[in-house]
């Protein structure tokens, strides 16, 4: 029993008294205070986008892939597949587009 109590007397002088009273009174498990960064619908849901799914042919996700390799190898370290296609996005001209597509 008194490697026990010698254990339990090292764990004593490691610990801090004030942090171990905040773990066991949930203080410091306590939820921070939301920021609302933008809007949210009353379930908490995002309201400024949707997740989606789309095919893609593994040819096209592959040079997706590769182009957002291009630009973070340039420095853009946020670059990814949403943020290329959002972009591409905006740079089509719907005049351009072939009627066979």
């Amino acid at each position: 029993m008194s490697e026990r109590n010698d254990l339990r007397e090292a764990t004593a002088r490691v610990l801090d008294p004030d942090e171990v009273d905040g773990v066991l009174s949930s203080t410091f498990y306590s939820p921070k205070p939301e920021r609302a960064l933008r809007s949210t619908s009353a379930e908490g849901k995002p309201t400024h986008y949707k997740v989606i799914c789309i095919s893609m042919y593994t040819e096209d996700l592959e040079r997706l892939d590769g182009m957002v390799d291009q630009l973070k190898a340039r420095g853009l370290t946020k670059a990814n597949r949403s943020a290329l296609i959002r972009y591409a996005l905006g740079a089509v001209k719907l005049d351009d587009v072939p009627k066979g597509l």
